[in-house]
């Protein structure tokens, strides 16, 4: 017998952290190998409820004369688990019944032992908030469990006897892998059991043959590969051996187990329920739900070293990719519908790192992920609610997903975890992610959440608030409903307080988009327009200003006197300092336009922005960025506000060349834009004949284009001009323009007489060339550009 194994017999009933001694040479006989265990210190294990006895061995071997021929001394410690340890247990007990067992233990240190046991029995389990933090974010190692605790500790030496344990009967098989798996979980071992190619091929073989034999035996072995699967460089000898698709069989087959047990079940207790009186039913059924309870521990246990393993192998896409093949998140979906906390972190774990692969989200979405995972929020288990959240997260940034979660009665369940600190942030990101979709905005006027976001907004104290919290609420100010909610009590006053002292240009955004709703709460920034427009100057940051001028924009209240506004704050000259191309970012100018469009609305104020010489300005920018849709709709519409009124009527129509400008821009791509243009030349049409004469014929062009271009491009060959005798025909197109017919234009009466006593002289400067206008010049003043000439050459 080898000394060392020998030597790890010396203490009973727990596990040892033990070194052999060495093999006895062959050439040795010893006479006699005395040993000595002297007792030493006893502490507590620093996580586990368990106590540490150190102690020392000391051993001789004695040559044929009797002679010391090799002696070593060697330190050791036993750990004594003590599972039973709870507020209830008595401690006397208990330390006396551990100082009988253990013979390590000198009874003369029973005192020392119970002051040891009360100690773990009040030491809090729970740790610090930092140290749970760190330890959510990856899956604990799967604990010890059934058929891997053994009374044997296992020796490294004897690794040859292990690994013939694994050529006999399944008992045996179970009891070598796990003896090899206690080697398999102390790092230190790993490097030497790669070493030893022998046993990681048994090993791969009887998990390959035989693990349909043995529960037990599959997660011993899985669970040995798991230990390897921690470190990166070892997992090309897992792939070496293909453990990893042997896993996935294994994990497909044992969720179909789970199905049939699941029928066989049912079909017993439906039996119970139609016949409740019948007990010979009834103990069977339970003699079947007690079977069926121990399959499904061990099962689980398999599963989780099995999905664990798995996981530490997705480290690398390419192998993540192989197992998507296989099928691994339909499997993991599946597995949700367990009850065992820790198998669930693992798989949502799983799923929350494939969720960020397209494909995969639309295999979780094909199994209905959402609707399985709206159980678990709230949980009780806060390490699973936490990776549960994150799993919805990644998942919120689709828009099926995001409508999916609403229909499921995810909205209020996110929202009551505004107040745990825990999950708030987490959750305020999902709920501002369904905050986008505009059809979901109004859902959250029948929550509480908006009463919690103004808490924690007037609770900030930070000069800057936290991103997602004003980006919800600003999202959230987009709501008409939610608007009324925010308003209530002083909610606008605060929240202008703080804008104007922090300068904030988000929260300041928010408040723009409060200020863009009718009704009641527009007019209660009658009392803030002058703070407002104090605010729009250039000393104060370009951000902030934008949304204070956005805001200003918004506030389309006829009682409002903006001739004074604009005339106490010397608004004037600031707008149109910043209608000059390139003074100013594109953002601001275009609030800056928007500003000048609200405010024209007043026939006093379009007078005194006429009178400045706003209006050219407007005409120059809108040639410096004809190709954005956005400036030029927005310019149209101040040129729309303006001939409303008398006084600048007069000035857009004589002075400038804006009509010219609307005519050309009339049948523009964006509907927008034709829909302004359409409105403003009517108006313009109704008070000048001459224009009107203009936009009439040009919309005769364009709406009989193809027809136009039909006819001028016809040409009649000789033989068919004579035809129908020997008078020559008169040509149907003329030298003139089409236009210039007599007949195509309107009277009072109805058509102009045939002789062509009537027709417009503008009209003498043109004429048509394959399809294109050409002239001495275009309309009066304007000046054709690429955007605005294409309704003419475009005549399809």
């Amino acid at each position: 017998m080898r000394l060392g194994a020998e030597l790890t017999r010396a203490a009973v009933g727990g596990s040892e952290q033990l070194q052999c001694f060495g093999a006895q040479k062959w050439w040795e006989e010893p006479v006699a190998s005395p040993r000595k265990v002297k007792g030493g210190n006893i502490d507590v294990h620093p996580s586990e409820k368990a106590l540490i006895v150190q102690y020392e061995v000391e051993a001789t071997i004695l040559g044929e004369t009797g002679d010391p021929m090799l002696g070593e001394r060697k330190e050791c410690q036993k750990i004594i688990r003590l599972k039973s340890l709870n507020a209830n247990t008595d401690i006397t007990s208990l330390a006396r019944k551990v100082v009988e067992e253990c013979k390590l233990i000198h009874p003369s240190k029973l005192n020392e032992v119970e002051q040891l046991l009360y100690y773990l029995q009040n030491r809090r389990d729970s740790t610090s908030g930092k140290e749970k933090k760190e330890k959510s974010s990856k899956p604990k190692d799967p604990p010890p469990f059934e058929g891997m605790e053994i009374d044997e500790v296992a020796n490294i030496n004897d690794m040859d006897e292990y690994i013939e344990l694994l050529y006999e009967d399944i008992p045996d098989k179970v009891r070598g892998s796990a003896l090899i798996l206690q080697l398999a979980r102390n790092p230190d071992n790993l490097e030497e059991l790669l070493l030893n190619d022998t046993a990681l091929g048994a090993l791969a073989r009887v998990l390959r043959e035989d693990w349909k034999q043995s529960v037990e035996l599959a997660t011993n072995i899985i669970y040995i590969f798991f230990c390897f699967s921690s470190f990166s460089q070892f997992h090309g000898l897992i792939t070496h051996y293909k453990i990893g698709a042997l896993c996935m069989n294994i994990i497909d087959h044992e969720l179909k187990r789970h199905e049939l047990w699941q029928e066989e079940l049912s079909k017993k207790k439906k039996a119970v329920d139609e016949d409740p009186e019948n007990q010979t039913l009834r103990k069977d059924y339970e003699k079947t739900f007690k079977k069926y309870q121990g399959l499904v521990v061990k099962q689980e246990q398999l599963l989780r070293v099995a999905l664990y393993l798995l996981l530490n192998l997705a480290e690398d896409t390419r192998t993540e990719l192989k197992m998507r093949n296989k099928n691994i998140v339909h499997m993991l979906v599946k597995a949700l519908d367990r009850d065992n906390f820790e198998l669930l972190i693992l798989v949502v774990s799983f799923l929350k790192k494939l969720s960020i692969f397209m494909e995969n989200k639309n295999d979780m979405v094909e199994m209905d992920i959402v609707e399985k995972l709206v159980k678990m929020i709230p949980c009780e288990h806060e390490d699973l609610l936490n990776i549960t959240l994150r799993l919805l997260l990644n998942l919120s940034f689709d828009t099926g997903l995001r409508n999916k979660m609403v229909q499921v009665g995810l909205l209020p369940k996110l929202t009551a975890l505004l107040g745990n600190e825990n999950y708030k942030q987490i959750a305020m990101c999902v709920l501002y992610h369904i905050s986008m979709d505009d059809r979901f905005k109004s859902m959250f006027a029948y929550t509480d959440c908006i009463p919690q976001l103004m808490k924690m907004l007037f609770e900030c104290s930070d000069e800057r608030i936290d991103l997602e919290l004003i980006s919800f609420c600003i999202n959230l100010a987009a709501n008409k409903r939610n608007v009324q909610l925010i308003c209530e009590g002083n909610g606008l006053k605060m929240l202008m307080k703080r804008a104007l002292k922090f300068k904030d240009p988000l929260l300041m955004k928010m408040i723009r988009n409060i200020s863009q709703h009718d009704g009641p709460t527009k007019n209660l920034f009658i009392d803030y327009v002058g703070d407002l427009a104090a605010q729009i100057s250039n000393d104060e940051e370009e951000e902030f200003v934008i949304e204070c001028l956005g805001t200003l924009a918004n506030l389309t209240i006829p009682d409002l006197d903006w001739e004074l506004v604009l005339k106490e704050y010397k608004l004037v000259p600031y707008l149109k300092d910043k209608l000059k191309p390139g003074a100013a970012e594109d953002d601001l100018v275009l609030e800056v336009v928007i500003m000048i469009g609200t405010v024209s609305m007043d026939d006093s104020c379009a007078a005194l922005l006429a009178k400045s010489g706003i209006i050219p300005a407007l005409i120059e920018l809108l040639n410096a960025q004809q190709e954005d849709d956005e400036f030029v709709c927005q310019i149209i519409y101040v040129f729309y506000q303006m001939v409303f009124h008398q006084a600048t009527r007069d000035v857009i129509i004589k002075e400038t060349q804006a009509p010219a400008y609307l005519i050309d821009l009339m049948h523009d791509k964006n509907n927008e834009i034709r829909k302004v243009c359409d409105n403003t030349l009517d108006i313009i049409a109704e008070y000048d004949e001459e224009w009107a004469k203009k936009i009439q014929s040009e919309k005769f062009r364009w709406h009989n284009s193809q027809w136009l271009e039909m006819v001028e491009s016809r040409q009649m060959d000789e033989s068919e001009q004579y035809l129908y005798g020997d008078d020559r025909i008169e040509p149907y197109i003329h030298e003139g323009d089409i236009l210039e017919r007599p007949d195509l234009f309107y009277s009072s009466d109805g058509l102009v007489a045939s002789e062509g006593a009537m027709s417009p002289d503008f009209f003498n400067d043109y004429h048509l060339q394959n399809g294109d206008v050409v002239g001495q010049h275009s309309f009066a003043g304007s000046t054709f550009h690429p955007r605005i000439s294409k309704c003419f050459t475009n005549t399809h």
